[in-house]
């Protein structure tokens, strides 16, 4: 009897990448897929997929590479437990963005067989992502390790401080309204398209702020959305009561960025409730914007000195000071997401605020169903 293959995924946009994936899985025996449902689609990643579950496990289970297919009935990324009970398969096939400590617990749990694809485009064609397909931009998208906040005048005017970033590649469909920047990326796409000109970042950037704040807009965006995408590396931006920094410091150092790539890991986050206010109800004073100054400050010299305690400590010191004055950037829901992590981890922060983006945590151990980002290295 042929060993029983199972592998699981959205396969949204189904693309010639999907097709190859299942050829090689299939080369192991009768290969079973389970698709993710569209909830468990928009719960992950804050948005709808193209193709409706139906049509998805239509187009899968007409491939001639596959054995049969169904919804998994589960949520969250470990949502085919109960098939997989049931299926007992002999191998579990998936690619390497699914590549996942609890997956191979699971896997040595069960006696079955794990295995990575060596994701091999077909012969003539050219490798395919949903990613790829999505978006063909090299735009990048940014995070705030510490200072969040500062970028603004009704805070920084309390106390001046830093914001420090990175600029991250677009490797993965990261959610929309997630705190990394997409409503500036959008702004980016629109002037720019494919990728960034090769001119000044500080002018790019400017333009970028400019386009994205035009005249009369009640709510000004910060700049660190536009300096954070457009400027490389790690950057500390330094800000005293105005929209833009007093001072830029930028630090591309391959040792250093690699440190910090290897020390973050981003959970994803159910998405933002309804009429969700991150303004409301909030605490703004010196106290809570010196915090974040210092949090920034301590966290720059520990990534210079690759201090991995050091480090943990300012970026979830700097989450402390943004909540402090900021309590609708949590709830109960992410409150009970941290507690899971914060005995395992050397610091935690949110991408965004209120949901939909992501827990980022940083720790020298793999976190199991966790995204890895790339900082981007030299300006396109």
């Amino acid at each position: 009897m042929k060993k029983k293959v199972f592998v699981s995924g959205c396969f949204d946009l189904l693309h010639s990448g999907h097709v190859a994936f299942f050829e090689e899985a299939s080369s192991h025996g009768d290969l079973y897929v389970g698709l993710g449902s569209d909830r468990t689609i928009y719960r992950l990643k804050n948005r709808k997929t193209v193709n409706r579950e139906e049509e998805r496990l239509y187009m899968v289970k007409s491939l001639k590479f596959v054995k049969d297919a169904w919804v998994n009935s589960g949520s969250g990324t470990m949502d085919f437990l109960e098939e997989v009970k049931t299926l007992k398969p002999d191998i579990l096939f998936l690619n390497e963005d699914g590549d996942a400590g609890a997956k191979k617990d699971l896997c040595k749990q069960l006696g079955i067989e794990y295995v990575v694809s060596r994701r091999i485009p077909k012969e003539n064609l050219p490798g395919r992502s949903t990613t790829d397909l999505r978006s063909k931009s090299r735009i990048p998208y940014r995070l705030d390790l510490a200072g969040g906040w500062l970028d603004q005048p009704f805070v920084s005017k309390h106390h001046p401080g830093a914001v420090i970033t990175i600029s991250i590649e677009p490797t993965h469909d990261f959610n929309n309204r997630s705190g990394m920047s997409s409503s500036t990326r959008a702004k980016a796409l629109e002037i720019w398209g494919y990728s960034l000109p090769q001119d000044d970042p500080e002018k790019l950037a400017k333009i970028l702020f400019s386009f994205e704040n035009p005249p009369g807009k009640a709510e000004i965006s910060g700049s660190q959305d536009s300096i954070g995408i457009v400027f490389p590396g790690l950057n500390k931006l330094n800000y005293d009561d105005n929209y833009w920094p007093e001072s830029i410091e930028s630090c591309c150092d391959d040792e250093i960025l690699n440190w910090i790539e290897e020390r973050l890991y981003f959970v994803p986050l159910s998405p933002r409730e309804s009429g969700y206010d991150v303004l409301a109800d909030t605490n703004i004073n010196e106290a809570g914007a010196q915090a974040l100054s210092k949090a920034a400050d301590d966290l720059w010299t520990a990534v210079q000195n690759k201090d991995s305690q050091a480090f943990g400590k300012a970026f979830t010191a700097s989450f402390d000071a943004q909540v402090a004055m900021f309590p609708n950037m949590v709830n109960a829901a992410i409150l009970k997401k941290i507690e899971k992590y914060r005995h395992e981890v050397l610091g935690w922060k949110l991408s965004g605020a209120g949901g939909g983006g992501y827990l980022v945590l940083v720790s020298e151990q793999e976190i199991p169903d966790s995204i890895k980002i790339k900082i981007r290295r030299i300006a396109d």
